[in-house]
């Protein structure tokens, strides 16, 4: 499956974004696929997941948890993040994998990356 992630850019502290998570080559609802960060100088961190459409389970980071939400588009073949209140400490590049994770977010239980898109939260 490829992945292509879009939908960052700049906002103030308190605006919403929504990141996409497009799949091709193959149909994204049959992985599991998880949001992850990376910030200047900081190591990847899992942000968010979603289990396959045949068992819906989702997780987030204690940091975005009431903030952000993801879901799933089937038709779309695409998932999204629903970013709110966003806060300067969000400032990363965001990137979307797919695989079948025994550890929703950690980044080397998947095989399949999306580019980043970058997402920056002025004060």
């Amino acid at each position: 499956v490829q992945l292509q992630a879009s939908g960052g850019g700049l906002v103030q502290a308190g605006d919403s974004l929504r990141l996409s998570c497009a799949g091709s080559g193959r149909t994204l609802s049959s992985y599991a696929v998880g949001w992850f960060r990376q910030a200047p100088g900081k190591e990847r961190e899992g942000v968010s997941f979603v289990s396959t459409s045949a068992d819906p389970r989702t997780s987030y980071a204690n940091s975005v948890k009431g903030r952000f939400t993801i879901s799933r588009d089937v038709a779309q073949n695409t998932v999204y993040l629903h970013m709110n209140s966003l806060k300067p400490d969000d400032t990363a590049v965001y990137s979307c994998a797919a695989d079948h994770p025994s550890i929703p977010l950690v980044p080397y239980e998947y095989d399949y990356w999306g580019q980043g898109t970058l997402v920056t939260v002025s004060s």
